[in-house]
């Protein structure tokens, strides 16, 4: 390592007898300034890194002990010694009380003087590698929670192997301060639902909302732990068991946790529900984890509560199914309000016996589906396309999260359902309806199947109904349409032939006039020429 040196002195010739004491290249110093006065000293200083200050004490306009002052704020880093005519003793306590690391007399030999540089440099390193360590300290706090923090997510995920060896050994290699007799007590936050329409950027917000409330509630100031998102939605609070002992114990994280649940529904718009296990080692930790995630997925019925742990699960008894053709019967004569009616009764019995899961909200759900489906068949409805739209979609994907996605879902496709079997049932209507969409798409290549799904009826349905009102199929209805359009086409305007048959559906031109011939007796161009108003 290299030095830069300031020699400070108002006399011209202690400079130089100084300068000739000095072997640079012995002592590392790679440069070495100069300067006369208190003001010199301070340009060098702003302009150049001074690593130490050889400083005269007794000097016009501003003395040593002045220039240490200055520079011990605006450069805490320099090493100061100051050389001086003067043995008296307050001048050596004040340099000592301003920090210098030596007080030397003049004349003084080269020998001490270099000795006195090199235990400026010994001082240098010294605070040099004491700042690296507080830096690399300070760089560790910093990263230490977020270290911490990917630990247990790579537990709980498993990417660190479930076995006591690799967990410790992963523990050891980052340093963690955990030991294998350490006790952990996790807490699950889930959101259950948003209670408005959120951007994804909004629910990040409220993410990083619901993440500091738990901080601030959850965490006394005598809990030690930490908060972090397992998944979107899934907040885990892991407290060290130790710390939450002497606040209170379960009791007391019980009740702060139903005041964060009341506080977090009231102002963060969602309903959400807490788990909290059961103090376990780190090696336990996964599966601690897993289990209360298994215990959100089956809280289907429950919201902003906080539930204890407990070791009793759910007993593994078949469900009693309603007898879903009498909901069938009902639907088919139209009382749509008395099976929404007895699909909730049905529900809030679960509810209230604590027999329903996501397991039997999925059985309820598949066999109510059958039930509608059934129905919707029955009328010649088509289900996929009745609730192909977006919203139909989505409200099915959420069904299975909670009775209360249950009830949204099924008033939906009920209302749906039994909103178009009694539009299907005005025959003529949808024959109407049929008829205009047909000739708003006479250009374009229509089949059975494409128009039954714009009335979201069966194919086959459609075509016996469509059959009984106009006495043509729906394949000659829209044959005969064509020629219709054609004719008019051929005698009321100048079109080219080849641009009337593009018209009217028939990119084959050849094929257009044998089938034009075929039911107008003769072809487009003889047409034209008999029947043209343009002629």
């Amino acid at each position: 390592m290299s030095y830069h040196l300031l020699l400070v002195d108002d006399e011209i010739h202690a400079i130089e007898g100084v300068k000739a004491d000095l072997d640079l290249d012995e002592l590392c110093i790679s440069r070495l300034f100069t300067a006369y006065n208190n003001k010199q000293a301070r340009e060098i200083f702003e302009l150049e890194a001074v690593d130490i200050l050889l400083c005269d004490i007794e000097m016009p306009n501003g003395s040593g002990l002045e220039l240490l002052s200055w520079v011990r704020e605006h450069h805490p880093n320099t090493a100061t010694i100051f050389l001086t005519s003067h043995a008296d003793f307050k001048y050596a306590k004040e340099a000592l009380k301003l920090g210098s690391l030596d007080y030397l007399l003049k004349p003084v030999l080269a020998e001490d003087l270099a000795k006195a540089i090199r235990r400026a440099q010994s001082v240098i390193e010294q605070n040099s590698e004491n700042t690296r360590n507080s830096q690399s300290h300070q760089l560790w706090m910093n990263h230490h929670s977020l270290i911490i923090e990917r630990f247990w997510l790579d537990l709980i995920n498993h990417t660190i192997p479930s076995n006591q060896s690799a967990i410790y050994e992963q523990i050891e290699r980052k340093n963690l301060p955990i030991t294998e007799n350490d006790l952990f007590l996790p807490v699950l936050i889930s959101v259950q639902r948003w209670n408005k329409d959120l951007k994804r950027r909004d629910e990040r917000i409220l993410e990083y909302a619901l993440k500091n409330t738990a901080e601030e509630v959850l965490f006394s100031a005598n809990m030690k732990g930490m908060c972090f998102y397992l998944t979107r939605g899934k907040l885990l609070g892991v407290f060290s068991a130790l710390s939450y002992e002497h606040d209170g114990g379960v009791e007391g994280l019980y009740e702060a946790g139903r005041k964060y649940v009341e506080f977090c529904s009231q102002h963060f718009y969602c309903n959400l529900s807490c788990y909290i296990g059961r103090p376990v080692t780190a090696v336990a930790m996964a599966d601690m984890v897993a289990g209360l995630r298994e215990k959100d997925r089956n809280n289907v019925a429950r919201v902003n509560q906080v539930f204890p742990f407990s070791e009793a699960g759910k007993t593994e008894q078949p469900i009693a199914l309603p007898e879903l053709t009498v909901w069938s019967s009902l639907l088919k004569n139209g009382k749509k309000e008395d099976v929404i009616g007895e699909v909730e009764k049905y529900l809030e019995q679960l509810v209230t016996s604590h027999e329903l899961d996501a397991k039997t909200l999925r059985q309820f759900d598949q066999d109510f589906m059958q039930a509608l489906y059934s129905f919707l068949n029955s009328e010649g409805i088509q289900a996929h396309r009745l609730f192909g739209d977006d919203e139909s979609l989505r409200l099915s994907e959420y069904a299975g999260r909670s009775v209360m996605d249950m009830k949204h879902w099924i008033h939906h496709a009920l209302n749906k359902a039994v909103k178009q079997s009694e539009a299907a049932k005005d025959t003529g209507n949808v024959i109407e309806f049929v008829k205009h969409y047909i000739a708003s798409n006479i250009d374009e290549d229509l089949s059975r199947e494409l128009i039954a799904e714009q009335v979201f009826l069966n194919p086959d349905y459609l075509s016996r109904i469509f059959k009984k009102e106009t006495n043509y199929s729906i394949s000659e209805y829209i044959l005969l349409e064509r020629i219709r359009l054609a004719k008019e086409l051929l005698s009321q305007t100048n079109i080219p032939v080849s641009a009337v048959a593009v018209s009217v559906g028939y990119g084959n031109f050849p094929h257009f006039t044998r089938i034009f011939k075929k039911y107008a007796g003769v072809g487009p161009s003889e047409y034209r020429n008999q029947f043209g108003d343009l002629r």
